[in-house]
């Protein structure tokens, strides 16, 4: 079975990693997966009741976490809204079991948090007093003053921290409370009892204020699944009921109130109004919906209100599918995500043996003092922590997922957001993707002294009751039908009627046993004759999307190298679409296994090859691409081997998406290589005797406070 449960309370992004990894070598768990960034761990396993061993493995790793069942969380959550309780953490009745122990990181809320900021506060006050008197006094009278209040004030400002620190100094886990108290007692035995003080009390601040950036990260990340309401309003024999949106059973009649959000996929019954869709596709403009419309689930109503008869399941329903995509992303990491991971495993215990060294070499080769060089390998320790990548990199992945989500682009997972981010080729179906797939008159021809709206308009009249999708098309272009009488079927030719006592063919090329006029050859062509004789013919295309044109052009001011149309179309049909795109590289006449071929071509030639389709037949190659993309929610076959999936069925969402991956990556460059240059900075400086303690915490927690509000603004992309 596969679970989902909710680490609540895990706020250190590297002992997320650290649990993350030892659950996946326990045996009897497969495919796990930990989003730091929504807390939700995924995994597979065949035993009955993990949850409590999953907790066991948490407390052996971090105190304070509490693992909960994904819906008991969505219940702590409502409870909070209703309450208007916005933090992380609440004092719920039903959840004081949560708040037993605060966590280290979390700073509490409630009392317990209350209290926490105010001796914080007191702390501020009580270093400063300390600085000043030690800058200003003298004396054995100022001497102890300044001891007394800098021990004062560093017990105000960590002492949850220091117990965490001495907890995880008997377990033999070396992380940053641990290094912070190690430094705080070595200040205080040397002397230096006020830069003890002020270490603290800016590490204190710099936690408090990553705390801060992070749950804002974190409520902006969650706000991205509401767009799905978890009930609906049930009318049954004109009585209305509140009832959970998975009890409703397809073919059941709903209520949409103003202002509500629609609960699952129907069709308008009574009533109009205006939609807001934008949750959905990233249209900004209202979609207006009458009786007859379809409804997606997840659209906003506006002033009206609505009857809908559903027309899917809550599991089967558009805002289910699309959070489910967006939750199935986050097991998908990134390769440089992975990296990052691996990359903390081996970091660490590196720079724990460099520091031992630093202290324990110059002294023992006579280039100084065992004091001096222990307080040098401190800031070495403390500088070196590697939360504000752990943290920046899963966020920064997860935010532009969900950022690309709200502009209609439903992104699986952090390596397709990387094959967007370095594509250089881009490949398209033709019919459905770059055309809208619907047939309509593209140009008309006439002779024997018909004018071209006769020719329309005879064609209309003779195909008058054909179901033909050719002759829909000829019948919606024209707008006034000549009235014909003995209307036939030609079994594989086409239509015939009667017009002022002469016969009229409307087909094919079998009209004319296949010899057609020059001008006509290669063209997708209705023919007219009249007893026989041509006197006209009507072209027939697939109509441009409007926005293709300019999303080609788009993608190649982005730097794309090659775009190709591969097409299962007649060469002629598809050289017609491509003399519209500016001359597009055109593959025509392509089984499927043709397109596999293509692609692997682009790719043996070095190309990230992204190919997007809409149709059954496209599944294979979606698969075969480095990035697969659908066109919208059409084909269940081609959904499901894609890699991203354009929710509006809108192409001008493709170029938005490479921005927005490419933004991605480079914040996540930015942040790895901005932290490790000043952690790199500090080190080396506080070798040279240098770097004061204050700086190692700046390296710390000030460099993770500025990656994380740095990747946050991805979660307000435009």
């Amino acid at each position: 079975m596969q679970y989902t449960l909710i680490l609540d309370d895990l706020n250190c992004a590297h002992c997320a990693s650290k649990i993350e990894s030892k659950i996946a070598q326990t045996e009897g768990y497969r495919s796990v997966s930990f989003n730091f960034a929504t807390k939700k761990l995924r995994f597979e396993t065949d035993k009955p009741n993990p949850k409590d061993e999953i907790q066991a493995i948490c407390d052996s790793i971090e105190d304070g976490v509490h693992v909960l069942d994904e819906h008991a969380h969505d219940h702590h959550r409502e409870h909070h809204e209703h309450h208007g309780c916005h933090d992380d953490h609440c004092n719920c009745r039903e959840h004081e079991h949560k708040h037993e122990h605060e966590h280290a990181h979390g700073h509490g809320h409630g009392e317990s948090g209350i209290l926490k900021k105010v001796l914080l506060a007191a702390s501020v006050v009580l270093g400063v007093a300390a600085l000043v008197l030690h800058l200003t006094a003298a004396g054995e009278a100022a001497h102890w003053t300044v001891f007394g209040l800098s021990l004062a004030a560093t017990l105000c400002a960590g002492y949850d921290v220091f117990l965490k620190g001495f907890k995880n100094a008997f377990k033999l886990r070396i992380e940053e409370t641990v290094l912070i108290t190690i430094a705080v007692i070595a200040a205080f035995c040397i002397g230096e009892t006020v830069e003890a003080a002020m270490v603290t009390i800016l590490f204190s601040i710099g936690e408090f204020i990553e705390d801060l950036a992070v749950g804002k990260s974190r409520r902006d990340i969650e706000k991205l699944s509401r767009i799905r309401p978890d009930t609906a309003t049930l009318l049954e024999n004109g009585q209305e009921r509140e009832v959970p949106a998975a009890d409703v059973a397809i073919g059941s009649v709903i209520v949409i109130k103003p202002h509500e959000r629609v609960p699952l996929d129907g069709v308008v019954t009574d009533g109009s109004a205006e939609l807001d869709v934008s949750a959905l596709t990233g249209e900004s403009l209202p979609q207006h919906v009458t009786k007859g419309s379809a409804v997606l689930s997840g659209s906003m109503n506006g002033d009206a209100l609505l009857t809908v008869q559903t027309t899917a399941a809550f599991g089967d329903s558009t805002a289910t599918r699309i959070l489910r995509l967006v939750e199935d992303a986050a097991a998908q990491k990134g390769q440089r995500e992975k990296l990052i991971t691996r990359f903390a495993n081996v970091y660490t215990p590196v720079v724990v043996l460099l520091s031992v060294l630093i202290a324990a070499v110059p002294p023992l080769c006579g280039l100084g003092s065992f004091t001096e060089w222990l307080m040098r390998a401190l800031v070495v320790l403390v500088a070196s922590c590697p939360c504000a990548i752990v943290i920046s990199v899963p966020l920064a992945y997860y935010a532009g997922i969900g950022a690309g989500s709200r502009m209609g682009v439903l992104i699986k997972g952090g390596r397709y957001l990387e094959a967007l981010a370095k594509a250089d080729a881009f490949a398209f179906d033709k019919t459905g993707t770059l055309t809208t797939g619907k047939i309509t008159v593209s140009d008309v021809y006439a002779c024997d002294g018909y004018t071209e709206e006769e020719i329309l308009s005879l064609a209309a009249g003779c195909e008058k009751y054909s179901s033909h999708p050719i002759a829909q098309a000829i019948r919606a272009q024209s707008n006034n039908a000549a009235v014909l009488t003995e209307h036939k079927e030609i079994a594989g030719v086409g239509t015939s009627a009667v017009y002022n006592g002469k016969t009229l063919c409307c087909g094919g090329s079998k009209l004319l046993h296949g010899s057609l006029p020059p001008a006509l050859q290669g063209k997708n062509i209705v023919l007219l004759t009249c007893d026989g004789a041509l006197i006209g013919a009507i072209e027939i295309g697939d109509t441009l999307r409007t926005e293709a044109h300019g999303v080609l052009r788009q993608l190649r001011e982005l730097g794309i190298k090659r775009l190709l149309m591969l097409t299962g179309d007649a060469a002629a049909n598809a050289a017609a679409v491509q003399h519209r795109l500016d001359g597009i590289e055109t593959h025509a006449a392509l089984l499927p296994q043709n397109k596999l071929q293509i692609i692997g071509d682009c790719q043996q030639d070095g190309s990230t090859v992204c190919f997007a389709g809409d149709g059954i037949n496209d599944a294979p190659v979606l698969s075969k691409s480095d990035c697969g993309i659908a066109m919208g929610f059409g084909s269940e076959a081609a959904i499901e081997a894609a890699d991203v999936v354009l929710s509006s069925g809108d192409l001008s969402a493709l170029p938005k998406a490479v921005r927005l991956s490419r933004k991605t990556i480079h914040t996540i460059r930015t942040n790895i290589i901005f932290a490790l240059a000043v952690k790199a900075a500090v080190i080396v400086l506080a070798m040279c005797g240098m770097a004061q303690m204050w700086m190692s915490v700046l390296a710390d927690t000030g460099v993770c406070v500025a990656c994380v509000l740095y990747t946050a603004r991805l979660l307000h992309t435009k």
